[in-house]
């Protein structure tokens, strides 16, 4: 009898982890649902991140417009340092997943292994060298005076958290890349929730807890990550078994991850460096107009952020795919996220034009802040299914192991498109025509990212 019931619990085990197994596999199964779990699972992660960053910023717009206006300062540095996390991600998750098509176990789990030790040291780089130069950085992004002095103190102690954030983003894309989506989602999720339940009691401050204002808000997002952190690490190396201690073959493993995260790097360089002219043609026109550019952001980053979670799903399904030689798999899964994003953005741009004030309003009732914000959601969100299709692009040929084609079309954006128009447009019409002339750049390059994108399919599968 008890032999029995043993084998029923070994059966009922196994059964368990061959739906498991399934379940990660991208390379079998149908792909339209395999997105779907994906693209939902990477929602959660983006939404809880995206709705605690717009909880901090109503918070942060209780105290006063001039913190507002400090917090919209930091985006273009934040975006530079999480830009290197995210290149060093995509390069490894790219050799992850297509080592998981292949069926290269031992591959992963050094690659892994490796990137973990090579992230936390160059993070940890990163936040001390930034450290000495943030009064410069931000003098030369057009913050003067007490903006510039809280801006300052915030990011001081934001960059304690940095080598956690990194760690934490690079683990959890690896985790996608093996098809686990579930995890990643939600330990995301628990971070912002801790977030958004910290952030109050440092910010405006209760009992013996200070009122901290913005500083309290960089506090509670490095405390709230770090015990995120703990949990994604007994996930990571307990349950998973995802690292080991050997460094045999680091720097082959070191080369490869940098292949294609280099270029990656560099593309999430020059994005940064966009915004950051955009920043500062905005601050030529006032610190209203960029505190309301801020709070546009946010207010967009809560439905664009679906864009993005399409793109990022689809690369772990495009690399296993290659890895296998799957390429109508890799086709099917292109088909249907291009028509999403496309019929998402339309949804958005009507959203925004029907309900963009009064979205504003929850996080800020200045008048001027408001029609400042909205006069970039009527303007900036006819982008939103552009930067989808761009999106999809620059992660499919990242996940191929083709990394230059995203970094030649981030410099054509950027650098030779982006900011000339948007400093004509600056001239002729003002803060509406900086808006207006990302929209166009937009649309050019994902259509030509698009374009390259299919012609490289094709001549990869009739390589093999």
């Amino acid at each position: 009898m008890t032999d029995q019931i043993d084998k029923s619990k070994t059966r009922r085990v196994e059964a368990t982890s061959s739906s498991a197994a399934a379940a990660r596999d991208l390379t079998q199964g149908d792909v339209a649902a395999h997105l779907t779990r994906l693209t939902g699972f990477m929602m959660l992660s983006m939404m809880s991140f995206m709705v605690a960053s717009l909880v901090e910023t109503l918070y942060i717009g209780w105290v006063g417009t001039y913190e507002l206006a400090a917090i919209s300062f930091t985006f273009p540095l934040i975006f530079t340092l999480q830009g290197v996390s995210m290149g060093l991600g995509i390069g490894a998750s790219s050799v992850v997943a297509r080592s998981v098509g292949l069926g290269d176990h031992a591959r992963v789990r050094r690659v892994v292994t490796h990137v973990i030790v090579l992230g936390t040291t160059i993070s940890i780089l990163m936040a001390f060298g930034t450290s000495f130069f943030l009064r410069d950085i931000f003098s030369l992004l057009g913050a003067e005076g007490v903006v510039l002095d809280l801006v300052v103190e915030y990011m001081w102690i934001w960059l304690i958290g940095l080598p956690v954030f990194t760690m934490t983003f690079v683990g959890t894309t690896l985790m996608r890349a093996t098809g686990d989506a579930k995890t990643p989602g939600y330990l995301s999720a628990l971070g912002s929730i801790l977030h958004m339940a910290i952030a109050p009691f440092c910010i405006f401050g209760y009992g013996l807890v200070p009122a901290m204002s913005l500083e309290g808000a960089a506090i509670s997002f490095v405390v709230a990550r770090q015990l995120a952190f703990i949990l994604f690490i007994y996930c990571f190396i307990f349950r998973d078994r995802m690292m080991g201690i050997s460094m045999t073959g680091f720097f082959e493993s070191c080369r490869d991850i940098l292949h294609v995260g280099l270029p990656a790097v560099a593309s999430n360089m020059i994005m940064p460096f966009g915004m950051s002219v955009v920043t500062r043609l905005l601050a030529g026109h006032g610190a209203i107009v960029v505190a309301g550019y801020g709070v546009a952001s946010r207010v967009e980053s809560l439905l664009v952020m679906v864009i993005w979670a399409v793109g990022m799903s689809i690369a772990p399904l495009v690399g296993q795919n290659w890895g296998a030689s799957a390429h109508d798999r890799i086709r099917t899964a292109m088909r249907l996220g291009g028509i999403f994003v496309m019929v998402w953005g339309v949804l958005c741009y009507v959203t925004f034009l029907v309900l963009g004030r009064e979205m504003i309003g929850l996080i800020n009732d200045d008048p001027e802040v408001i029609d400042m914000a909205y006069a970039y959601l009527v303007i900036g969100t006819l982008a939103v299914g552009f930067m989808g299709l761009m999106n999809i692009a620059t992660n499919s040929f990242n996940a191929l192991g083709k990394p230059m084609p995203p970094l030649i079309l981030s410099a054509l954006q950027m650098i030779v498109l982006n900011i000339p128009i948007i400093l004509i447009g600056d001239h002729f019409w003002g803060y509406r025509g900086i808006y207006a002339g990302g929209v166009l750049t937009s649309v050019v390059l994902s259509v030509v990212a698009w374009i390259w994108l299919k012609r490289t399919l094709k001549e990869g599968a009739r390589q093999f």
